[in-house]
């Protein structure tokens, strides 16, 4: 095992960008190997989409990269919604997290995390990735373009509405230009 924690919460950030859904999911993961539940009782332990977006619009954590469906979450927001769940074990109220984490440079957020989460990161990191890839693998979609052409969209992805996918197989024409693939 390494000497620090560190490396191995960093490993996660590979998985990164996540959407809501992703973000929770992995963030379980990670709460689950460490085995973390809240001593508030009106805290989860597992975080869901939902509750990103709660964290968002009530400022414990940064903005996501992009708007509604199309939002996606990176390594810091990861870090922000474990140290979230850290210190509701810890039994702190979210007021207090929220006022913790603005004063948090990302150095020290990632140290903090890494420093509690330290033996579970080496005992459940390849865990933790593995059931990452089951949630982000998903069902995938093919989608029809031009002869010979087809786009693929996984179900859980911003990308998979119906509108979306007639706007994707419409550009991918566009780009061919090509009237008589239509």
């Amino acid at each position: 095992m390494a000497d620090s924690p560190v490396p191995l919460l960093r490993a996660h950030a590979r998985h990164a960008p996540w959407n809501a859904r992703g973000l929770a999911s992995h963030a379980t993961a990670v709460v689950d190997a460490a085995a973390m539940r809240p001593t508030n009782a009106a805290a989860r332990a597992a975080p869901s989409a939902r509750a990103v977006r709660f964290y968002v619009a009530n400022g414990l954590l940064d903005r996501p990269e992009g708007t509604g469906t199309a939002a996606t979450y990176g390594y810091r927001h990861l870090l922000q919604l474990l140290l979230i769940k850290i210190r509701q074990r810890e039994g702190q109220t979210l007021d207090k997290i929220k006022a913790e984490m603005h004063e948090l440079t990302g150095d020290s957020l990632e140290r903090r995390v890494a420093t509690s989460l330290g033996p579970a990161l080496g005992a459940g990191a390849d865990v933790v990735a593995a059931k990452d890839r089951e949630v982000t693998e998903g069902v995938w979609r093919r989608v029809q373009v031009a002869d010979g052409i087809e786009v693929h969209v996984r179900d859980d992805s911003p990308a998979s509405s119906e509108n979306a996918v007639v706007a994707i197989r419409e550009a991918v024409r566009a780009a061919l230009g090509r009237a008589d693939i239509r």
